[in-house]
């Protein structure tokens, strides 16, 4: 193990700390496919790696997904994926903790972390010489990462998580209602039923020897995806991930999630209180996973129904009769499955129930006839916008590397799925759009949340 150490200081000591200034590709043409290129391989230990080449600025980035997320948990033992976003920028074998932000932070990057149902991500963005640094401390908390581990340090991190749970929801506004909607929406037993976060109860519950089992089942090269995506050289960013995470043994081969069905044969409804100044309005239907057969199309819908001042709703409940201080929609499509939702806040002295009977009379007017073609032309073109904006940049939470691991992930194995993805909004016509809200977004068959003011003593 000296030998990684003595590596990272020649590694750290062997780059200055601003970036050197390389040639710069021409522009694209505007007119060639879209296209990104990639080098795909596998290690012998069965690490997935994509490699994507683009010399537009001097920066890389090095995005890690997990193929572990709150699905692949159980009920009473929810929030071990999450708590493992945490856990992992604590230290490792040859990482002292704090040295792994001091580091990237000398050399100018950065990281970050999430964790969603089905994936966690490591996000390290970099000047481009500083890439082998971002390889070493990526693989140590990989290989390295129960070396340091300690009850006292998961007992740190659930304190952490447990805040983290008490400021995103007991103690913010509408916060209940997210996991009041998931429960609402996917039935018991279901992956989807329970928080990413997970409970208080189970975080309490967590011991030290359920951490390191999680660690050894998911956190291995072989469930895991790794993108190395910028200003590198194809061949050194190949020997350099050999380097570093050749070493790292293969674990078991985990099992897929196997969901119960999840079915809406009814209207759920529930009202919440809360400590907030105005009601607010949740509809919540279950429609396709993500790349699925009107998945676009429901996406399309929510730019068409509640997206933008120019959209159906925000217009009719905030600009013209002010019922509401805002409304939005949103389609939100996962591995597993997917839910839409409309969400509305009243404005003072307005009754919820108006609020949803335009809501209602706006989503049957789409079951009656398709919307108009500048509606569907003015949301593909913020859809077409907003996906060129993300492909601007190789790093960060939306960038290109992001991106080829998503398409990796959950679009059947393809990492340059960008075209085709494109293509699913592009190519839609009004009917498609009607015929996905008559399918998927039923009056009878969908969940009503409330959540209400609690009533002042």
């Amino acid at each position: 193990m000296k030998v990684r150490l003595g590596l990272l200081l020649l590694v750290v000591l062997s780059f200055p700390l601003s970036a050197q200034q390389n040639p710069r590709s021409p522009i694209p043409d505007p007119q060639s496919p879209l296209e990104v290129p990639y080098r795909q391989f596998t290690l012998a230990n069965g690490l997935n790696v994509i490699l994507h080449q683009d010399r537009s600025a001097p920066v890389v980035a090095v995005n890690m997904w997990y193929h572990v997320g709150s699905a692949n948990e159980r009920p009473g033992r929810t929030g071990f994926a999450h708590l493992f976003e945490h856990l992992m920028f604590e230290g490792s074998g040859h990482v002292k903790e704090g040295e792994f932000d001091t580091l990237l932070e000398s050399a100018g990057g950065d990281n970050n972390g999430s964790t969603e149902n089905d994936r966690t991500n490591y996000i390290i963005d970099v000047p481009a010489n500083a890439l082998e640094l971002a390889l070493f401390l990526e693989s140590d908390r990989m290989g390295y990462l129960l070396d340091t581990m300690s009850p006292d340090r998961v007992n740190g991190q659930r304190d952490v998580v447990k805040n983290e749970r008490r400021q995103s929801y007991e103690n913010r506004p509408y916060g209940m209602a997210g996991l009041a909607l998931d429960e609402m929406l996917w039935p018991e037993g279901h992956p989807y039923h329970w928080p990413t976060i997970g409970s208080m109860e189970d975080l309490t519950a967590a011991s030290y020897e359920d951490v390191v089992a999680f660690f050894k089942k998911y956190y291995v090269p072989n469930n895991a995806s790794l993108v190395i995506a910028g200003d590198i050289d194809l061949d050194r960013a190949q020997a350099l991930v050999q380097k570093w995470f050749g070493e790292i043994p293969r674990g078991a081969a985990v099992e897929p999630v196997a969901p119960p069905a999840a079915v809406l044969t009814s209207v759920k409804r529930h009202i919440l209180t809360d400590r907030v100044e105005l009601p607010r309005l949740y509809l919540g239907w279950l429609t396709p996973r993500i790349y699925a057969p009107a998945d676009a199309s429901l996406d399309v819908v929510s730019y068409i129904l509640a997206r933008g001042k120019n959209s159906r709703l925000y217009k009719r409940l905030v600009y013209d009769t002010q019922m509401a201080q805002e409304v939005f929609a949103v389609q939100q499509g996962t591995a597993l499955g997917g839910s839409f939702l409309i969400v509305a806040t009243a404005r003072p002295g307005t009754q919820m129930a108006d609020i949803q009977k335009v809501i209602d009379e706006e989503i049957d007017r789409m079951r009656r006839e398709p919307p108009e073609e500048r509606e569907l032309q003015r949301a593909k073109n913020q859809i077409e916008a907003s996906f060129y904006r993300q492909m601007e940049r190789v790093g960060g939470f939306r960038g290109k590397a992001e991106q080829l691991n998503a398409y990796f992930d959950f679009a059947g194995g393809d990492p340059d799925y960008f075209a085709e993805d494109l293509a699913r909004y592009t190519s839609l016509s009004a009917s498609d759009i009607r015929a996905a809200v008559l399918q998927w977004l039923p009056a009878d068959r969908r969940v009503e949340l409330v959540v209400e003011p609690e009533k002042k003593q």
